[in-house]
């Protein structure tokens, strides 16, 4: 199905690796009765191999920074994170990263779907000029983003390295950079009598991919009446993989804690009547929009965290919450002014490229606001740096 007229068009090898994708996932859908769940639905389009939108090799992220010596137009990808709009960002994360390094007394660093490589180099960078040799470990399930980020941070030689599976047992810092919005997520409804439908797709009459709600499981019904009351006619997602991840993670981070940035609310705003067609939201070339059953395997697919049910998930399974704010707030906290601080104001134009990445990552109308960071973890007795004020531990009960 091709991109509607107020989306970019495809080019042409975009256009037939799209059709592939698609082709995939007619047969899955065969394959399945004729309905696909929505988040099986998105696994494939996001991560079948080969084919998936991180699985293929076709470009997704655009980094200012480094795309003219890419040979890559920004408009080639399809958004920029926050560690491509400035070094700054991971600067400031490897300030707190050093304070989590010092209270369980390591020098590693795990990062789960590290994209360009853009905040490793950046960590990697801060915790050097505070005199902290890191070692520096990457779980990337994107053969073509590990290759992108082999050749940026070959610089670090081995001190950088990328492993093929979780750690059995790990000490150190854990950082995930919009990785729990790219998880695959259920898609409910209320239907007008209560009932909770799992929404999924389905072919239409003429082979395009087409919505259908047919009624829940068990299970799922359970979770979803257990977080919100019944509302007719509301649809919203549910990231019971995101959940399991953190879960998991109880079982391996043995002393430390982990860092997730993302995009996302505490549950009674993520489920605020008025936000009754859910979140789910989709990039294509730098434009935002709400339909996933475009141009599957060309365009990333997301969901906003409930971080309510991340938090609920650490806790349920041993983990320590250390923390939970804005990321404006976050990088103020951690840092961030002493950093910029050090940059001469009297060079105009320099220092005005310095400083207009920055003030989207703190601006509440741009990244400021809409992105959280939440902590969690093992063992740490400190508090930690980037949550000394304005800590909003208290909204996600």
């Amino acid at each position: 199905m091709p991109p509607s007229a107020s989306l970019p068009p495809l080019d042409p090898d975009s256009a037939r690796h799209s059709a592939r994708v698609a082709a995939h996932l007619r047969q899955a859908i065969v394959e399945h009765d004729g309905w696909l769940p929505f988040d099986q639905w998105m696994a494939q389009a996001l991560y079948a191999p080969g084919l998936g939108y991180y699985a293929s090799g076709h470009i997704k992220l655009a980094s200012p920074a480094h795309a003219p010596a890419q040979g890559v137009p920004i408009a080639a990808g399809d958004f920029v994170t926050a560690p491509e709009l400035t070094p700054l960002f991971g600067h400031t994360v490897a300030l707190q990263v050093a304070q989590v390094l010092a209270a369980t007394d390591t020098t590693v660093v795990l990062e789960f779907g590290a994209g360009t490589g853009a905040l490793a180099d950046s960590v990697l960078a801060g915790l050097d000029a505070q005199g902290i040799a890191a070692q520096y470990q990457i779980i990337e399930v994107s053969a073509d983003l590990r290759a992108r980020q082999q050749e940026r941070l070959q610089v670090y030689g081995d001190r950088v390295q990328w492993l093929d599976a979780l750690p059995t047992a790990f000490s150190g810092c854990v950082l995930a950079n919009e990785v729990l919005d790219a998880m695959p997520v259920s898609l409910f409804s209320y239907a007008p009598d209560g009932t909770v439908l799992e929404r999924g797709v389905a072919l239409g009459p003429t082979g395009g991919f087409a919505w259908e709600d047919r009624p829940a499981s068990e299970a799922l019904a359970r979770v979803v009446a257990a977080r919100l009351p019944a509302l007719p006619g509301y649809v919203s997602e549910i990231n019971l993989q995101a959940e399991a991840w953190m879960r998991a993670m109880a079982g391996w981070l043995a002393c430390g804690a982990a860092l997730l940035f993302d995009y996302g609310f505490p549950r009674h705003e993520y489920y605020h009547p008025q936000r009754a067609s859910g979140t789910l939201m989709c990039h294509l070339r730098h434009h935002a929009h709400a339909d996933p059953l475009v141009a599957p395997g060309a365009q990333d697919i997301t969901a906003h965290v409930d971080f309510t049910a991340m938090a609920d998930a650490a806790l349920e399974s041993g983990l320590q919450v250390l923390g939970y704010t804005s990321q404006a707030r976050f990088l103020m906290n951690a840092g961030l002014p002493e950093l910029l601080a050090r940059h001469d104001p009297g060079d105009v134009s320099a220092y005005a490229r310095t400083v207009a990445p920055v003030q989207k990552l703190l601006s509440e109308a741009e990244m400021g606001e809409l992105f959280k960071v939440l902590a969690v973890g093992r063992g740490i007795r400190t508090p930690l740096l980037g949550f000394a004020r304005g800590d909003r531990l208290a909204s996600l009960g």
